[in-house]
C-alpha cells in the first residue's frame, strides 16, 4: 500500500518537467502550423489542447505527442482554399470517424507495410512544398498556390525581398530564426536545456519589438472567436466527390504519419511497446473532436515526441499535462501571440519542412538499391508538381510495380550441345508477365534451329507460373510443333 503512492510520486517528478518541455516545443509549432495552414492561429492551439487532453488520455503508445503536424500543413491549405474554413472541421470530423473504423476493423499494422521509400519521398515531398509556400510568408509575401508555381516564383520573389525594405526586415528575422535552429544544437548543454523553436521565436520576437521592425504579426482572436460547431451546410458538404476525398486523405496520411511516428518513438525507449489499433482509434478520436470544434487535424509528431522521451517522460501524463499548460496559456494570456512575428514561424517551418528531406541518405540508399531512390525521388517529386494524394499514390504503384519486378526473377538455361540430342531449355524462378518478353525471345530464337531438331521445355524448376505465361509457352508449343517437336515437361496442372 505504501509504495504505490512513492511510485506515482517518482513518476510525476519525472512527467511534470517533460510537460513543460513538451508544451515549450509545441507552442511554436501549434501556432507556426496553424498560420502556414492558412487559417487563425488559435486553431492550432485547441489541436494540441485535443491532442494532449483527449488523445492523450487514451491508450495506444503512452509516450508520443499529438497536435497539428507540418506533415499536414500542405493538405491543409489545400482544402480550405479550395473548400472553405467552414467545411475544415467537417473533414477533419469524418477523417477521424474514418480512422476509428480502421481501427475497430484492426487495420493499424497494415500502415507498417508501406514501402519505406514512398513514405520517405511523402515526407520529402512535403518538405519541399512546405520550404518553397514559407519562403514567401518568410518575406510578408503571399505565394502562388501551387507547388510548382512556388518554385518558378522564387527567383522573383529574391528580386522583391532585394527592393522593399520591408520584406528585407521580415527575411532578416526568419533566416535569423533558422539560423538560431540550425546553430542551437552545437550549444552548450546547459543552453540546450530551453527547446530549440522557443529560443529561436523568442529572440526573433525580442529583436523586432527592440528594433520597432514592420513586420508581420501573429493575429490572435481568442479560443472561443474561432470555434466553429458545424451546421447542416457544412455537413451537407460530406456529399460532395471533393470533399470525401480529401477526408480520405486526411484519414490515411495522418493514420500513416501518426503510426510511422509510433515507431521510431518505440526505438527511443524501452517501455512499452505502441498498440497499433488502439493508437490508431486514440487518433480517431481526436480528429473527430478537433472537427466538431472547427480545429486542425492532429497526428503524432515525431518533434515533440521525442522531445517528450529525452526530457525523462514515463507515462502518458506528460502528453496530458502539455496540453493542460496549452490551455492555461491560450486562455489567461492569449495576447502574448501577438508579439510574434510571421516571418520567425515561418522559419520554424521552413527549418521543419528542411528536415524532411533526407538528403543525406539519398546516396547511401542509391547505392544500395536504385529502384527504392527512384521510387522516393518520384514521390516527392510528383507531390510538388501535383498533390500529396496523387504524389503519394504515385509512389505506391512504383512500389508496388518495383516489388513484382525483383520477385519475378527468371532464370533461362539454353543447352544445344550436342548436337544429336533435343535442345534442353530450363525454367527456374517465377515466370510472370513481368519476364514474358525475355521468355518469348528466348524461345523464338530457336526458330533459327534444324526444323527436325526437337526441343524440351524443363518447368519443374519453376515456383511459380502465371495464366499469361502458361498460355504463352502452350501457344509456341503449338505453333512449333507444326513443323518440329516441342515438349513441355513439369508443367504444373491448370487451376480449375
Amino acid at each position: 500500500m505504501t509504495r504505490r503512492p512513492a511510485l506515482r510520486l517518482s513518476t510525476l517528478r519525472s512527467d511534470l518537467p517533460a510537460s513543460v518541455v513538451v508544451f515549450l516545443v509545441a507552442l511554436p509549432l501549434c501556432v507556426g502550423v496553424a498560420v502556414a495552414s492558412g487559417v487563425p492561429a488559435e486553431l492550432g492551439l485547441i489541436t494540441g489542447i485535443v491532442g494532449g487532453l483527449v488523445t492523450g488520455l487514451m491508450p495506444g503508445s503512452s509516450l508520443q505527442v499529438s497536435g497539428p503536424a507540418a506533415g499536414l500543413t500542405v493538405l491543409v491549405l489545400a482544402a480550405v482554399q479550395e473548400h472553405g474554413l467552414a467545411t475544415l472541421g467537417v473533414i477533419t470530423a469524418a477523417a477521424g470517424l474514418l480512422q476509428l473504423a480502421m481501427g475497430a476493423a484492426r487495420l493499424g499494422r497494415l500502415f507498417r507495410a508501406i514501402s519505406v521509400s514512398v513514405v520517405q519521398g511523402m515526407l520529402a515531398g512535403i518538405g519541399l512544398v512546405l520550404i518553397a509556400g514559407q519562403l514567401y510568408a518568410l518575406a510578408d509575401a503571399k505565394g502562388p498556390a501551387d507547388g510548382l508555381g512556388k518554385l518558378a516564383g522564387l527567383p522573383g520573389l529574391a528580386v522583391d525581398v532585394a527592393g522593399s525594405p520591408h520584406a528585407l526586415a521580415a527575411a532578416a528575422i526568419g533566416a535569423g530564426t533558422v539560423a538560431v535552429l540550425v546553430l542551437w544544437p552545437r550549444l552548450p548543454a546547459k543552453v540546450r536545456l530551453v527547446p530549440a523553436p522557443l529560443a529561436a521565436v523568442a529572440a526573433a520576437t525580442a529583436v523586432t519589438a527592440l528594433a520597432d521592425l514592420p513586420v508581420a504579426r501573429v493575429r490572435v482572436a481568442g479560443l472561443a472567436g474561432v470555434i466553429h460547431l458545424p451546421g447542416a451546410a457544412e455537413l451537407a458538404a460530406l456529399g460532395t466527390v471533393g470533399v470525401l476525398g480529401t477526408a480520405l486523405a486526411f484519414a490515411l496520411i495522418a493514420s500513416a504519419e501518426s503510426l510511422f511516428s509510433a515507431a521510431a518513438v518505440d526505438r527511443l525507449h524501452d517501455g512499452p511497446r505502441t498498440d497499433y489499433d488502439r493508437e490508431l482509434l486514440a487518433q480517431g478520436v481526436g480528429n473527430t473532436v478537433c472537427g466538431f470544434l472547427g480545429a486542425l487535424p492532429m497526428t503524432a509528431v515525431i518533434v515533440r515526441s521525442a522531445a517528450n522521451v529525452q526530457a525523462g517522460a514515463r507515462t502518458k501524463a506528460s502528453r496530458v499535462l502539455h496540453g493542460l499548460w496549452l490551455l492555461l496559456f491560450a486562455a489567461l494570456v492569449p495576447a502574448a501571440l501577438t508579439v510574434i512575428p510571421v516571418a520567425a514561424l515561418a522559419g520554424v517551418l521552413v527549418h521543419a519542412g528542411a528536415k524532411l528531406v533526407p538528403l543525406r541518405a539519398l546516396r547511401p540508399l542509391w547505392r544500395a538499391d536504385r529502384g527504392e531512390a527512384v521510387i522516393l525521388t518520384v514521390t516527392a517529386l510528383a507531390i510538388v508538381a501535383t498533390n500529396l494524394l496523387e504524389g503519394v499514390l504515385l509512389g505506391l504503384l512504383l512500389a508496388v510495380l518495383k516489388s513484382a519486378w525483383d520477385t519475378s526473377h527468371l532464370q533461362i538455361a539454353v543447352v544445344t550441345d550436342p548436337a544429336d540430342e533435343p535442345v534442353r531449355v530450363t525454367l527456374s524462378g517465377n515466370a510472370t508477365f513481368l519476364r514474358l518478353p525475355r521468355l518469348l525471345e528466348t524461345l523464338e530464337s530457336l526458330a533459327e534451329l534444324p526444323a527436325d531438331r526437337p526441343v524440351r521445355l524443363d518447368l519443374s524448376g519453376l515456383r511459380h507460373l502465371d495464366h499469361a505465361c502458361r498460355s504463352a509457352l502452350e501457344q509456341w508449343q503449338e505453333r512449333h510443333n507444326r513443323s518440329g517437336r516441342a515438349e513441355l515437361v513439369g508443367l504444373p496442372v491448370a487451376a480449375a
